[in-house]
């Protein structure tokens, strides 16, 4: 029975340390300027985007999927109905055979997993140590786990190749009405369900398949026993995507649709499950939108503070001769620099906003420039206050 961990104990001096940290500033400079064109295309991302939906939901038209209409070609369209095919899928290897839109086999494989722990301690005088620890556990995973990159590889090997490939399967013809949905937006056609294999059919499967597999829990298992898996076993499940009612919103082309490109910049091609009224497609869609917007300003913000960090990280690292002024010294610095990357950030999204939004620019700024002047009145008032205070009569001892 091979040992599930390992821990490995590495130090690093205090010279190489400075050495590494140096480096790191090159790099957290680049993260510092890259930082700024990102919030400022984030910026100019949004309102090109918001526009271009405003924009589409004035001049969505709702049509029935059931007919074509000439009428319509080139417009901006909202329809509802049942996205179907015709078509019957099937996996010859392992005899799943019904009719959908999406066939997916999928295959897990039992193996080794690593998992890493780190923790690093300063020493006086700089240097550090490092206790590395290195779990193994035996779990299901659906790709395969390279095992030749393991800390310890005895006892922990995985096979090369998975026994089984996992494949997918799709119609090429999916029609919503009288409408043909291109490949793209089959795709996005994701509400995958469980399909549980009957065992009769598992008794037809092909001779070589059938000697290698067994019926398991509605698909089928590919090993020992399913119920003490070994290093190696495979289990196979399936999926579908079956005919579902969806709602669309594109431009019209012939009998498909496209992607319809807004005057603003943007283009617009949404498709949601269920029905769904045209103002609700594009209010989820402008939603989307405002946290897609936060989401890049929040990594714009962390990356311009990680690179800040990256710059004053020497600092901290030469306070380390003494590991308690080394931790004090890493703390100010990173209370400066979550400060200057937040102000920064704000600073940034102001001047695009003046490019992209002038009058929410200008109020902005005013806002931040209001904010500094407080920060430095309120700083000038506590430093006269204390300019004045008496000094400290001495004790009279009696």
């Amino acid at each position: 029975m091979p040992d599930n961990s390992y821990t490995e104990v590495t130090g690093q001096s205090w010279f190489s340390r400075i050495v590494e940290s140096i480096k790191a500033v090159f790099f957290g400079l680049v993260l510092f300027v890259v930082a700024f064109p990102v919030l400022f295309w984030n910026e100019g991302r949004a309102v090109r985007t918001a526009k271009s939906l405003q924009e589409g939901a004035g001049a969505v038209v709702t049509v029935p999927a059931d007919t074509v209409n000439a009428a319509h070609e080139g417009k901006l369209v909202h329809m509802m109905g049942e996205a179907t095919t015709t078509e019957t899928l099937s996996d010859p290897e392992f005899g799943v055979t019904l009719p959908a839109i999406k066939l997916d086999r999928r295959v897990e494989m039992f193996q080794w997993q690593e998992e890493k722990k780190s923790e690093t301690r300063s020493k006086l005088g700089g240097g550090s140590e490092t206790v590395t620890t290195y779990s193994y556990k035996q779990a299901w995973s659906p790709s395969l786990i390279d095992s030749s990159s393991f800390k310890q590889r005895e006892g922990h090997d995985n096979p090369r190749a998975m026994p089984v490939s996992s494949e997918a399967w799709t119609a090429k013809k999916v029609t919503l009405g009288a409408f043909t949905l291109s490949g793209q937006q089959v795709a996005s056609l994701n509400n995958l369900e469980d399909v549980t294999v009957e065992e009769k059919a598992a008794g037809e499967l092909p001779p070589d398949t059938k000697q290698k597999t067994k019926f398991y829990n509605g698909g089928y298992y590919l090993g020992g026993d399913p119920a003490s898996p070994a290093i190696g076993d495979a289990r196979v499940t399936f999926q579908v995507v079956r005919p579902a009612t969806v709602s669309i919103v594109a431009r019209q082309i012939g009998s498909t649709f496209e992607p319809y490109q807004a005057a603003a910049g943007g283009t617009i091609l949404l498709l949601t499950y269920g029905s769904a009224s045209a103002g609700a497609m594009f209010k989820t869609e402008q939603q989307s939108n405002a946290r897609v917007t936060w989401f890049l300003r929040l990594a714009g913000f962390l990356v311009m503070a990680l690179g800040l960090f990256l710059v004053f990280r020497p600092l901290a690292v030469v306070g380390d001769v003494v590991p308690i002024f080394g931790s004090l010294l890493s703390a100010g610095i990173g209370l400066f620099v979550f400060v200057v990357a937040l102000a920064l950030t704000f600073v940034t999204v102001a001047v695009s906003w003046l490019f992209y939004r002038p009058l929410l620019g200008i109020a902005l700024l005013l806002l931040a420039a209001g904010g500094m002047a407080g920060l430095i009145r309120l700083g000038r008032q506590r430093r006269a206050a204390r300019q004045q205070e008496p000094p400290a009569q001495p004790a009279t001892v009696v």
